[in-house]
């Protein structure tokens, strides 16, 4: 019972930290060019958010927080089978919501977050209902993202090994729908990228998780441990860093899979710990302090990452520039009485999102000029300025 009572406690926290980050941000360009191009599921997921609830950062949010919480539970739930001690599967948790791919995911409106949650719900439904429920689940998954191609590479090849000609004829198809309906990119010029992968899975993990699970996927295979969840985390894996070989790869397609192998890596550390006395478990004790202090440390840049601008001279250098700034400049706009602005296609688009349509009767542009003047607008954090740009009435010329 009381499991319950502390899983319910950081979900509640996890949710009222990623709320208050959400006033925090502004929309990205990347964000802006989903919610405003092609249609996709998750755009219609994003625009019934904010149908409901108004043009809001919280309704813009709110479908992808939603989706981590309940990819929360659910890897709880799927966590049983693999971790004997509640407690530990709540240190599990805790490392889980900490990871800086899950924070990432768990604000940004992009489909990691949502390819997340789609790879644990099937897991969930896997394990604790149906074989058959998890297999037709394949099917809407094929039309909703191209990134649950790899899953059904994944399951394809466990079908082989396993010799379920369900699951194959199923994956099969589900892979074929997806590649028909989204594509696949493996062209390009040969060019090496594979080190620039492992930074990046390490930047997504923090460099000991990363190593960590790498390493309990490759052990599984020298003990013939394999099961489902291994093929999900291990075959996109192989793919990413095949791909990468020769072209340049966007593993954030590819880490979710390798996130939801946290729960067989918690699994061989608890019983790696458990088998040794406790004179030989000091060094286990010192690698899970290590990983969670650092990944306290991280979570804490990431949370109060406005501090930084005080630090850094140039502030587009900022980890986190690109989801700034947009939301201060509609305000100031807005308080001239400005409702319209032609500036660059980048900041364009994400002021459309807070109102601020594209018109050319204003141009806005960027400037190198900092000091103060009636025609400029300026976004400070914490007395820094991070932003500095003007405003003309191209009528006024």
């Amino acid at each position: 019972m009381i499991h319950r009572f502390i899983l319910l406690l950081i979900l509640g926290l996890d949710a009222l930290i990623l709320f208050f980050q959400t006033s925090q941000i502004s929309i990205s360009y990347h964000e802006a060019s989903l919610l405003y191009g092609e249609f996709s599921f998750l755009q219609l997921l994003i625009n019934s958010s904010l149908a409901s609830f108004g043009n809001s950062d919280f309704a813009l949010r709110l479908p992808m927080i939603s989706m981590h919480l309940f990819s929360v539970i659910f890897l709880y739930l799927i966590s049983s089978e693999y971790i004997k001690q509640n407690r530990n599967r709540i240190w599990m948790l805790l490392i889980y919501i900490l990871l800086p791919g899950i924070i990432s995911s768990a604000l940004l409106v992009d489909s990691a977050g949502f390819v997340i949650f789609g790879l644990t719900l099937y897991l969930y439904i896997y394990k604790k209902y149906s074989e058959k429920l998890a297999l037709i689940l394949l099917v809407p998954y094929s039309f909703l993202d191209a990134g649950f191609v790899y899953l059904f590479i994944a399951l394809a090849i466990y079908s082989l090994y396993k010799k379920k000609k369900d699951f194959m004829i199923v994956s099969i198809f589900a892979f074929v729908t997806s590649i028909y309906i989204y594509g696949i990119d493996v062209g390009g010029t040969p060019t090496g990228h594979f080190l620039d992968s492992i930074g990046i899975y390490s930047a997504i993990f923090t460099p000991i998780i990363f190593i960590y699970i790498v390493y309990v996927l490759y052990r599984k295979v020298l003990t013939k441990e394999i099961e489902l969840l291994w093929f999900i985390s291990a075959i996109p894996l192989l793919l990413s860093l095949l791909f990468s070989f020769r072209q340049r790869v966007e593993i954030e397609h590819f880490a979710p899979y390798l996130i939801i192998a946290l729960p067989i890596a918690a699994q061989t550390f608890e019983s790696s710990y458990r088998v040794r006395l406790k004179r030989f478990r000091g060094k286990y004790k010192i690698i899970f302090i290590l990983s969670f202090v650092f990944l306290i440390f991280n979570a804490l840049i990431v949370f109060f990452n406005k501090e930084l601008y005080t630090l850094i001279e140039n502030p587009k250098h900022h980890f986190a520039y690109k989801m700034h700034i947009a939301k201060e400049l509609s305000i100031l706009l807005k308080n001239r009485g400005i409702e319209c602005v032609n500036t660059d296609e980048t900041m364009s688009k994400r002021l459309q999102f807070y109102s601020i349509s594209r018109c050319d009767k204003y141009e806005l542009k960027e400037s190198l000029n900092k000091n103060s003047s009636v025609n400029n607008v300026t976004v400070r954090y914490n007395n820094k300025i991070v932003y500095s740009g003007y405003v003309t009435n191209i009528n006024n010329r």
